[in-house]
């Protein structure tokens, strides 16, 4: 089984028809090298929107082509092997994972999973102990110039979803005195605060977001942990501090327009921005790769320890992919969006 996709262009809102379901079949044999591999858990994420354009405006992604398997990040199991360094039963994962439910696969593009890093959570390999993670880890580490002992306050938005989650509960353990996250429910915000730590959440559909934050951040906004841009980022930087750093993660409030990335600021915040000495550079996780390793070691070992909650939002069947990635898109989802397709 597998799906593909239809071309959505640069304006417009994905929606689960732009997906389609097929049946096929694999290979009965398979080369040396490679491995016939069924699929536990697929994952989708903000960044596939730039794939559904023929131009994705990003150097490192490849556009999804018409009528061809969609792929993404992926976990599953090896049920045979003529790799040497893969057995039938290995857990395994990779970032371009085919959305089928089995496939052929190289070996050597596979990255084998130890289950016990995560106490056996073999999805969160592609949340919180993986790019996501690792996202959220190595941008408050290179981008947000966190301190212990420096009073810093962090304002995460979207921090409800699979990044900002983990990035105010990181900036808390890198140092943040104080973390605000800004998400689009009161059950969100509630989670944020209970579960994950923040000292307090906005709900930005109800009141003002720029009162609110006046009165939840009395010593301005040194670190924005930025997922989402437009007017929420606007808000956000005009009460940011002198010399203060803008982690620019994502901006899902733009995906669905026909803009450049990271789209420009409008230029009274971008006055502001330069008057304060605000940074605001683009952050690609796939540049730190070198320190991929201890990142995910580090996100395992708060995993383990409890100093890290991770939260998901399971949808079961191959066939609910496309429908996944729709609500994750218009904010359906807690935490990590995932796709269990078989146990």
């Amino acid at each position: 089984w597998f799906y593909s996709k239809i071309i959505l262009g640069k304006n417009g809102v994905p929606v689960a028809e732009n997906f389609r379901l097929e049946q096929s079949t694999i290979a009965d044999t398979i080369q040396a090298g490679q491995v016939c591999v069924r699929t536990l858990y697929l994952s989708v994420d903000p960044y596939m929107r730039c794939r559904m354009n023929e131009e994705t405006g990003s150097d490192y992604l490849v556009p999804w082509q018409l009528s061809e398997v969609a792929d993404g990040g992926g976990v599953g199991v090896v049920e045979e092997s003529k790799h040497d360094n893969l057995a039938k039963g290995d857990f395994v994962t990779s970032f371009n994972w085919p959305w089928q439910t089995a496939a052929i696969l190289d070996g050597s593009l596979l990255q084998k999973l130890v289950p016990q890093l995560v106490n056996g959570h073999l999805s969160y390999f592609l949340g919180a102990a993986g790019i996501t993670g690792l996202t959220a880890l190595l941008g408050i580490k290179e981008k947000g110039h966190v301190a212990v002992g420096a009073n810093q306050t962090m304002v995460v938005s979207g921090a409800a979803g699979a990044c900002g989650s983990l990035a105010g509960q990181i900036g808390r353990l890198e140092g943040c005195c104080r973390v605000v996250g800004i998400a689009g429910t009161d059950e969100k915000c509630s989670i944020l605060i209970q579960e994950m730590g923040f000292d307090a959440a906005i709900n930005y559909k109800k009141g003002n977001v720029a009162e609110q934050l006046r009165e939840l951040c009395p010593s301005g906004v040194d670190v924005y942990f930025d997922n989402v841009g437009g007017d929420i980022s606007d808000t956000v930087i005009s009460q940011m501090n002198q010399n203060s750093h803008i982690i620019l993660c994502g901006q899902i409030s733009q995906y669905n327009k026909d803009v450049p990335y990271p789209p420009p600021l409008p230029p009274d915040t971008e006055k502001i921005q330069k008057e304060r000495n605000i940074t605001r550079e683009r952050f690609l996780v796939l540049n730190y790769m070198d320190k991929q390793e201890a990142g995910i070691l580090q996100l395992c070992q708060w995993i383990q320890e409890g100093k890290l909650k991770v939260r998901e939002t399971v949808i079961e069947g191959l066939a609910n992919i496309g429908a996944a990635f729709q609500s994750m898109m218009s904010g359906g989802n807690i935490g990590k969006q995932i796709v269990l397709v078989s146990k």
